[in-house]
């Protein structure tokens, strides 16, 4: 048995990209720990949130190795049946407003879509290739039939970027573009948070997002302003929120991953969540998979990104398991079998084969 990579330019390419993630996951359960220690914070909550993206990651990598088209379809067929199963995914307060736990649910259904769509474009099978395409898109009409419009929108943006990413050939321009887009989408939420925003759009994304969202953002603006480098300490939002203390019942959260990091870890803690999301895209980048596989886990997990910007998708641990199973897959090198023993050490050298 040997990689359907092989050369050693890989090995050292996926070392690299290893090593990054250990010392991004490192460096963000540490922090957490600083910064709670100084504030008297509760970081279980973040704690738990790396050990279930480390978690994904890694059964991702090992079950995309082993079966690098019925791996992702699994996954995405599994990520449909727990939205289907569970609505709410968790036993938490619900929260009818847009994105609260309906921001969970786009968030798993879009990482199904990613997972569906890396599984068509791994699959050899013409016939096999278009059911799951055709799997990938029943996904999105899921995510419209269960009411989700943020879901129907990322579902079908992640499968439209799928099918552009076969006619890219380089990667680095596509991993830039995502980069880019999930920068804007959170630069936008910043604004917004700050009062900074123009009228119009001001009023406008208060109409979509409620009015009680916006002041929840107001508030962690607030309190990162207080402590701008440690923060209020992890899972201290809820007691220190005006707003959050005057709503019943309340999960405690500003609804926006950018915001509650900054509040409650200060802008280290934002430096690290956004290390965090690009060593995926590095990851990626740096990847022997093709281009359309990584172009479309990385167009995935961007829309889990935006929708996670301006939500609370990430405080749900189906999410962040989910995030981190699909840049497993994404980036995990298939096992083949080799018939015989010479042409497994030729390819391992990188020669070429004589007619």
């Amino acid at each position: 048995m040997t990689s359907a990579a092989g050369p050693d330019e890989d090995d050292d390419r996926r070392n690299v990209s290893d090593a990054t993630g250990v010392a991004v996951l490192g460096a963000c359960a540490a922090w957490s720990l600083i910064s709670a220690a100084v504030h008297d914070g509760r970081p279980e909550g973040v704690l738990l949130a790396i050990l279930a993206v480390s978690a994904g990651y890694a059964a991702g990598r090992i079950s995309g190795a082993l079966l690098p088209v019925a791996a992702p379809c699994a996954g995405a067929l599994a990520g449909v049946s727990l939205t289907l199963a569970v609505p709410h995914l968790s036993p938490g307060p619900r929260i009818d407003v847009p994105l609260g736990h309906a921001g969970a649910t786009a968030a798993v259904l879009t990482l199904a879509a990613g997972a569906a769509c890396c599984a068509a474009w791994t699959a050899s099978a013409p016939a096999l290739r278009l059911g799951l395409r055709m799997l990938a898109a029943g996904i999105a009409v899921t995510a419209a039939v269960l009411g989700s419009t943020t879901g129907f929108v990322a579902c079908s943006a992640v499968v439209l970027c799928s099918l552009a990413a076969g006619h890219i050939r380089h990667r680095g321009v596509g991993i830039a573009g995502l980069a880019l887009s999930a920068t804007a989408v959170t630069g936008l939420t910043w604004t917004v948070a700050s009062n900074a925003a123009p009228d119009g759009l001001a009023a406008w994304l208060e109409g979509q997002l409620t009015r009680h969202r916006i002041e929840l953002w107001h508030d962690a603006v607030h309190l990162a302003s207080r402590d701008p480098v440690l923060g209020a300490g992890p899972g201290r939002f809820g007691e220190l929120s005006t707003t959050a203390s005057e709503t019943l019942p309340s999960d405690g959260k500003p609804h926006s991953a950018l915001l509650q990091q900054a509040a409650e870890q200060g802008v280290i803690g934002v430096l690290l969540l956004a290390a965090g999301f690009c060593w995926m895209l590095f990851a990626l980048w740096r990847t022997a998979r093709p281009t359309p596989v990584a172009l479309t886990a990385g167009a995935a997990l961007t829309a889990l990104a935006a929708i996670a910007a301006v939500g609370n998708a990430l405080s749900f641990t189906t999410v962040s398991v989910g995030a981190g199973l699909l840049a497993g897959l994404a980036t995990a090198r298939p096992i083949v079998k080799q018939s015989m023993p010479h042409e497994i050490d030729a390819h391992a050298r990188g020669e070429r084969q004589t007619p």
